[in-house]
């Protein structure tokens, strides 16, 4: 795991990149949190592939219980991935409203992240 902290717009951000899944549980989510806040940076940009893959089916509750997390501590997140093609309306439409409210962000790109995460 590879943590790069950038400066942007008089705050922090992290970017985490890695070959591996880095969460697959709550727990795994608050330990990165913690650690990148640590370091300075409460906005995160994750990538797709570091998630399991479970915590994109909404019948797991897993991506709502780890975003109120980011919600309750007031850390950010954007998660970069390939997110046109999904299927599931039930997914389609929490992205949507997600990206509406802005503290967790579903971002096709490392620049659109860090430019959402700016404001």
């Amino acid at each position: 795991m590879k943590t790069e902290i950038f400066s942007a717009e008089g705050t922090n951000i992290a970017e985490i990149t890695s070959d591996k899944i880095l969460i697959r549980t709550i727990q795994d989510a608050l330990d990165l949190m913690v650690n990148c806040v640590y370091q300075g940076a409460d906005k995160i940009i994750l990538h797709q592939e570091n998630i399991v893959p479970e915590f994109f089916d909404l019948k797991t509750r897993l991506a709502g219980e780890i975003l109120q997390k980011f919600s309750n501590y007031r850390a950010r997140l954007a998660i970069v991935g390939d997110f046109a093609d999904v299927k599931s309306k039930s997914l389609r439409d929490f992205i949507r409203e997600s990206n509406k409210h802005g503290q967790v962000v579903f971002v096709t790109t490392t620049e659109e992240a860090k430019e959402k995460l700016a404001k």
